[in-house]
């Protein structure tokens, strides 16, 4: 109802104007809203402005709850720290000691293999007399052939030791730590998008979410009208459209306001608001509107939004 008002009385003034040889349009004062939106589905924490505040560029509006975030870049800085210790371990390569503690297990192995072999010589003697039974020279022979593959884990070992990381586990974990770096950047983001900044200097026009209160992913948790100048968005009949361009100067007459504002057309639209031109008549063309915003000077930066007012081309 309040546009087709708008629209009845911008017709009647394009009436008017076109008996009285002015051009006159109508609109209202306007600022660009600014609408910052949840970057996760988290409760509101706190609100760190009200309604009507003047917030600089940088400063917090709305603090979103970021305990699971944070532990989530906890999470990931650990595993950073992980990735960079194991390819510091294979860059280094193994220590002397751990050398020399392989050595002495296979040293031990030897010793294993040795004293099971010689039982399993004994009990064969034993077994071809007949002295003791097929199943405990069976068990003997398994005795000896784990000692056996014990002994050639514990010499592979060290052979890998003593021949140092390969190319490909060193490539291994440079990617593992290339990835993990990436997953803590990601983390560090999403707990940075939980605190919610002013992206330029502005006053808070609205705050839909009070503390506790859980927005959704995407949802406006607060409105700002920026700080810049104030702007006149009017819309010019089809009659006028070929008199209005960018650069156009105007003048602006706002209600309640005994000066007039000399403004310069900044842009216009190229298509009608309202129905398209193709599905009316020449007689309804009349009727088409075209959105037009208008640069104030500096001495308008103080007027309120949402003021109407009416601007005539010079």
């Amino acid at each position: 109802m309040p546009l087709l008002i708008a629209v009845f009385t911008l017709l009647l003034l394009a009436a008017c104007g076109r008996e009285t040889g002015d051009v006159v349009m109508v609109g209202t004062l306007e600022r660009h809203r600014l609408e910052l939106a949840a970057n996760a589905p988290e409760p509101v924490l706190e609100l760190a402005v009200r309604e009507g505040d003047l917030v600089k560029k940088g400063e917090v509006v709305v603090q979103l709850d970021a305990a699971q975030a944070r532990s989530q870049r906890d999470t990931a800085a650990a595993d950073v720290a992980q990735a960079k210790h194991r390819l510091s371990g294979l860059v280094n390569g193994p220590r002397g000691e751990e050398i020399l503690e392989a050595r002495a297990r296979l040293d031990a192995t030897d010793a294993d293999l040795q004293r099971a072999q010689s039982e399993f010589q004994r009990l064969a003697n034993l077994q071809q007399s007949r002295a003791i039974s097929q199943s405990d020279f069976d068990s003997q022979r398994g005795v000896r052939d784990r000692a056996a593959a014990i002994r050639r884990e514990a010499q592979a070992v060290l052979a890998a030791l003593l021949k140092g990381t390969r190319v490909e586990e060193l490539d291994q974990a440079r990617a593992a730590l290339t990835a993990a770096d990436s997953r803590l950047q990601v983390a560090e983001i999403d707990l940075a998008r939980l605190t919610v900044l002013a992206p330029q200097d502005a006053r808070v026009e609205a705050l839909p979410f009070r503390p506790g209160e859980r927005p959704a992913k995407g949802a406006t948790v607060a409105v700002l009208l920026a700080s810049e100048l104030s702007f006149a968005r009017v819309y010019v009949p089809e009659a006028l459209r070929a008199r209005v361009s960018p650069g156009s100067q105007v003048s602006v007459k706002v209600d309640g306001i005994e000066a007039t504002f000399t403004g310069t057309v900044r842009y216009i639209a190229g298509e009608a608001s309202f129905t398209p031109y193709f599905a009316l008549t020449q007689k309804d063309r009349g009727r088409l509107a075209y959105v037009a915003e208008i640069d104030l000077p500096d001495s308008a930066r103080n007027l309120p939004v949402g003021v109407p007012l009416e601007a005539h081309i010079h």
